[in-house]
Parts: C-alpha cells; structure tokens; sequence
C-alpha cells in the first residue's frame, strides 16, 4: 500500500503504518481509521480494497507530507521576515518558546565540544 509515495511496511498494524505519514500520529491515525470503519489492528496486507479506497479518500483530503513541510517552513520564514522575536529566535537557532539557553539547549545549539574546539587554538 503507497499513500503519498510512501510504502506502508505490509507486517504492521494499519494504525502505526500510518505514523510513517509526516503529520499523523498514533492518535490521529486510530481516528482516521475510526472514521473509515477499519479494525485499526488489521494488517496492512489483509486491508480489502473497499478498506483502501476509503483510507486514501480521508488521509489524500488531509494536509500532510511535502505540503505540511511546505506551510510550516512558510510560517517560520515569514517570522523572520516580519523580524518577530520569535523569527530572530529561528534565525539564530535558539529555543523559540521561551526555554533557558545558558545551560540545556544542546539539541538547538550543537555539541558542545565542536564549538569549544574551534574556539581554542
């Protein structure tokens, strides 16, 4: 089964294949699966047809994958060009929801000791 170019792994539950899909969640995916009147624990490989024709009707209608990127590299392009704090926060990759950054931050800022070995000669 290929949903927006993306193979589903045909050994897995229908309902964590769906968390491969940029955008759905495990939570997501029981509601999509829910809405459709599929057993969120069939197999990829047993769905029937019908079950398909209906998975890809409400999870095609939704907005995910490359036009999710898209819209959310948008929403973070346009803080910086309206120079909001939180834009400039993204501009200089720091933590834009009002996290310390003295100390933790790692993640956003980068290891530690490639930046204290390039500052030491």
């Amino acid at each position: 089964m290929r949903i927006f170019g993306i193979s589903l792994p045909e050994n897995k539950q229908i309902q964590y294949a769906m968390t491969l899909l940029y955008g759905i969640g495990l939570a997501k995916a029981q509601s999509i699966c829910e809405e459709a009147g599929v057993n969120p624990v069939t197999k990829v490989k047993d769905i029937t047809e019908a079950e398909d024709k209906k998975l890809r009707e409400f999870i095609e209608s939704m907005n995910l994958e490359g036009d999710l990127r898209r819209e959310l590299s948008q929403n973070i392009k346009r803080l910086i060009d309206i120079e909001s704090y939180r834009g400039s926060r993204h501009s200089r990759k720091l933590p834009s929801r009002g996290q310390r950054s003295k100390t933790n931050s790692r993640t956003r800022r980068g290891n530690k000791r490639a930046t204290m070995s390039s500052g030491r000669k």
